[in-house]
C-alpha cells in the first residue's frame, strides 16, 4: 500500500496537524508519511495521530527533518 506523503516542512503548528487531518477525512486508514522540521510539530502531529487510533514511528531524514510514518495497527 502506498503511504500519502504530507510534506510540512517549514510550517508551525498547528498546519502539520491540520494538513494531517485533512488527508485522514479523504483517506481514514492510511497509512501516510508526515515529514516535520520541527519539535512541537512532531510532538502535535504525533499525539494527533495516536488518537486517531494509528501506530506512530520516526526517522531521522539526512536533511534534519523527521518523517513520521503513520499507519492503523
Amino acid at each position: 500500500v502506498m503511504s500519502t506523503t504530507i510534506d510540512t516542512r517549514g510550517l508551525s503548528c498547528p498546519q502539520p496537524v491540520l494538513m494531517f487531518l485533512t488527508a485522514v477525512k479523504t483517506d481514514a486508514q492510511g497509512p501516510f508519511s508526515v515529514l516535520v522540521d520541527n519539535d512541537a510539530s512532531l510532538e502535535n502531529v504525533s499525539r494527533a495521530a495516536r488518537n486517531h487510533g494509528f501506530t506512530v514511528a520516526t526517522t531521522d531524514e539526512s536533511d534534519g527533518a523527521t518523517r513520521i510514518d503513520i499507519s492503523k495497527s
